[in-house]
């Protein structure tokens, strides 16, 4: 018996829309990784992009436990010398681009390399309720009520 291997053209990709009000950040970028690289699904191939569509709403209201809303932080650098800046999750959530917090939780849940860069590619995050992918008829994926731990 062989195993078998997918194709790129025998792929078949859903679209799931996840609501992110009140669901804990790490416990729902877990289940995005997995269904962005496909391995909730039987036929899964590492080497293939074969995982889901995911468009998720409400990022602004995603759910930090502890004191991750100040203590947690970003660091960048500007490349000038000195040029060290941070800004915590808090600061981000509640600044102009909220939805940045889900999706770097999410990247960096996924393999880095090319593969990873094309996977992560068939992220949608959306910071309100709106988005305008109704045409691709999503399914709705419930990750509060998976576990009674993922909403807080």
């Amino acid at each position: 018996m062989k195993t078998y291997s997918i194709k790129p053209a025998e792929v078949e990709k859903k679209w799931v829309i996840v609501d992110a009000q009140d669901v804990v950040l790490g416990r729902l970028a877990s289940i995005i990784a997995l269904r962005l690289r496909g391995k909730h699904k039987p036929e899964f191939t590492p080497h293939v992009d074969c995982g889901d569509n995911v468009i998720v709403i409400n990022a602004e209201k995603v759910r930090l436990t502890g004191r991750k809303r100040e203590q947690d932080i970003f660091y960048w650098h500007t490349g000038y010398p000195g040029g060290i800046k941070q800004r915590s999750k808090g600061q981000i959530l509640e600044g102009k681009y909220p939805e940045r917090v889900i999706e770097k939780a999410v990247e960096r849940m996924l393999p880095r390399g090319p593969l990873g860069r094309q996977v992560f590619k068939n992220l949608r995050v959306y910071a309100g309720t709106e988005h305008p992918h109704e045409a691709q008829k999503p399914e709705v994926l419930d990750v509060a009520g998976m576990n009674p731990k993922n909403k807080r």
